[in-house]
């Protein structure tokens, strides 16, 4: 069977390190289930695509299973992982902490051309709703909740939490398209804006909760709805980074 990575379409930087642009690539692919649980990443079909030999394909792909993103098994193979729900529940934690931090902090302070950036990013977030594009959706969504950080100053601990996040990200690609979920987090992102725009930092603390505990608490009806791509949270799993893979 011929693997699902022949269908990608990428050209290298020849500037810009190979490994990395490799490994950006496959993640966004992974991320927004382009690249489905289960896919085999064969290395010799991923080294003629991107055009590089065996070392820079192996490097992307171990950076990949130390994520959680694919199972490397020496000697056989890789492939793209199961969501893992313990790892998804983890990244929510970190994720929720920070952000109800950030959003006390700019309740108290922040740039005073935050809030129209924001409303710019919801904007774009409608157009992309409205197109029913939903890869461009998740990215404008990323950006609003980045703009934050960086408002915040906090632009290292949002480079951390992204590091954290692919089996969130993959949960929460799913969850988009599904039951009015893409217009409650638009809802969710006007309302935030007005909170800190108002210096409530209550209300702005109310809204993060319940912006951030919408697809955790729709697992079933996930499981429901794509059988076989999440990983049963008591499963045993081979080991992602194996030695000599």
């Amino acid at each position: 069977m011929e693997s699902e990575q022949s269908s990608l379409q990428f050209e290298l930087d020849k500037s810009q390190n190979a490994a990395n642009q490799v490994y950006a690539h496959l993640r966004e692919q992974i991320l927004k289930m382009s690249l489905k649980p289960g896919a085999v990443l064969s290395r010799s079909d991923l080294s003629r695509y991107y055009g590089v030999s065996a070392t820079p394909i192996r490097d992307a792909t171990l950076r990949l299973a130390e994520e959680g993103l694919v199972d490397i098994f020496p000697q056989h193979g890789t492939r793209v992982s199961d969501i893992d729900l313990d790892a998804a529940k983890h990244a929510h934690f970190l994720r929720l902490s920070l952000e109800l931090e950030i959003a006390r902090k700019l309740s108290g302070e922040y740039p005073q051309d935050l809030p129209q950036q924001l409303q710019t990013l919801i904007a774009r977030q409608r157009a992309c709703l409205a197109a029913q594009d939903f890869d461009a959706f998740v990215h404008a969504d990323l950006e609003f909740h980045h703009r934050l950080f960086v408002a915040a100053n906090m632009e290292g601990l949002w480079v951390l939490m992204r590091s954290k996040s692919g089996n969130m990200d993959r949960l929460r690609r799913l969850h988009v398209p599904l039951n009015g979920k893409a217009d409650a987090v638009l809802q969710e992102h006007a309302d935030l804006v007005d909170a800190i725009a108002n210096r409530n930092a209550y209300s702005a603390e109310s809204v993060v909760r319940r912006h951030l505990s919408g697809t955790l608490s729709k697992l079933r009806a996930l499981r429901e709805r794509y059988p076989g791509v999440l990983m049963s949270e008591d499963a045993i799993v081979p080991a992602r980074v194996a030695p000599g893979a």
